[in-house]
């Protein structure tokens, strides 16, 4: 769950830190408010965006699986590991 809660963190930055490096590349300071407070609600909508589409991407495509859930139990001594048959 941490993996995925990461995952779309990054991915919600990924403009900003985009946007960031594209001021340094035209030579203003990143780090004053100036140089993003006319961007910051189109880049904090390409991050949601980003984030939206990635969540739609995955659910979309994300693999099926058919049978019913037989759960983790033991069988003679040994655990056997949830499957799906």
């Amino acid at each position: 769950m941490t993996r995925a809660i990461i995952q779309e963190l990054l991915l919600f930055l990924l403009p900003f830190a985009a946007f960031a490096i594209y001021l340094v590349i035209l030579r203003r300071n990143p780090l004053a408010w100036s140089s993003w407070s006319d961007h910051v609600p189109w880049v904090a909508i390409a991050g949601l965006a980003f984030v939206i589409l990635s969540l739609l991407i995955g659910g979309l495509l994300a693999e099926r699986h058919t049978g019913a859930f037989v759960p983790t139990h033991v069988e003679n001594g040994r655990v056997v590991p949830g499957q799906f048959k």
